[in-house]
């Protein structure tokens, strides 16, 4: 064997060794690490239908997102049971950072407690991201009947409400959502009954407030705006631990309401959450985009409009938020026997 055959078989054996280490790293690497995410287009899923506060929140952040990522975050619709089927996708989907959820109270706060049996884990199946805002739910009237009843305020309203059990009724966008499950915190914190009438959504509930056919609701901000600024509903309070800047003049249930409401808040929230797994440097990368957006004057302005309030805060913070908010609303549930329609 002369020293050229020996040579070039001496560098055969170098490059298959080299190809070799090289599969070995490339299959014990992370696949996300294969390549700098993200790579492709990257999906949220709104689990409820187009049009809702949830799904404004997740269309105004998807170009803010697309523009720091240089891919597009594309907004999927996924309604049904309660927001129920559009979480159990994500909790199913891949946790590589290309599915994400906008979740909700009602998705990660509430539903635990009210579906005997859910086909995902709402605690166990995700990672959160970051809170993406509160809407403060807003105590209301309409306009017409509060003048007829003599009810200025809170406490003029649960002062009518235990002298007179039932007299009035409680709307609701259905049976086990925040707007409905406010209500009966509010009831059961002040000892007063309004007989509960759960609507098929927001939209009929009002249209009853409006022509007088219901007396009061814990509407979230944004649906009631357009009603509470043309006079047809009267806010009487908002539901969130600090007033709304979106309605100033108008106090928290806890202002208005005296000892009794002492730490009442029953805000509506909307944040992002991915499949559990996901890997943490790309959870920590969304949420300090989320973070930096929210932040911008451009952002905010848009958000308090609506009556949104911004956050962005950790995933840690988000997590322990889930957390309390499950603990909360769980008791709520029970206390006051809310089941699904």
């Amino acid at each position: 064997m002369n020293f050229s055959t020996r040579s070039a078989r001496l560098s055969r054996r170098a490059a298959l060794s080299a190809a070799a280490a090289g599969a070995l790293f490339l299959l014990s690497a992370p696949t996300w690490a294969q390549g700098t995410w993200p790579s492709k287009p990257v999906r949220i899923v709104v689990p409820f239908a187009a049009g809702g506060t949830t799904d404004i929140l997740a269309r105004a952040m998807a170009p803010e997102l697309s523009k720091a990522f240089g891919q597009q975050f594309i907004v999927d619709n996924r309604a049904g049971a309660g927001g129920n089927v559009g979480s159990d996708i994500v909790a199913k989907s891949p946790n590589d950072g290309y599915t994400l959820l906008m979740g909700t109270v009602g998705t990660h706060g509430i539903n635990r407690a009210l579906y005997p049996k859910l086909p995902f884990d709402p605690i166990k199946d995700f990672v959160p991201i970051t809170l993406v805002a509160a809407v403060p739910n807003v105590m209301e009237m309409n306009t017409e009947k509060a003048k007829s009843l003599n009810i200025r305020n809170v406490q003029d309203f649960i002062k009518y409400a235990k002298a007179n059990p039932g007299k009035l009724n409680m709307a609701s966008s259905g049976s086990g959502t925040s707007i409905h499950l406010a209500g009966e915190l509010f009831k059961s914190m002040t000892g007063s009954f309004m007989t509960h009438i759960p609507y098929k959504g927001s939209g009929p509930a009002l249209l009853d407030m409006v022509g007088g056919n219901a007396d009061v609701m814990f509407d979230n901000l944004p649906s009631s705006m357009q009603q509470i600024k043309g006079g047809k509903l009267v806010a009487l309070a908002v539901t969130s631990s600090k007033r709304s800047p979106a309605l100033p003049d108008v106090p928290t249930v806890e202002e208005a309401g005296g000892p009794a409401l002492k730490g009442f808040e029953a805000s509506s929230w909307f944040g992002l959450l991915a499949p559990a797994g996901t890997p943490a440097d790309i959870v920590n990368r969304i949420q300090q985009e989320v973070q930096k957006s929210l932040g911008t004057p451009s952002m905010q302005e848009k958000l308090l409009a609506q009556g949104a309030i911004p956050s962005g805060n950790s995933p840690a913070e988000f997590a322990k938020h889930i957390d309390n908010e499950h603990k909360k609303w769980a008791k709520v549930v029970k206390d006051s026997g809310a089941k699904v329609d």
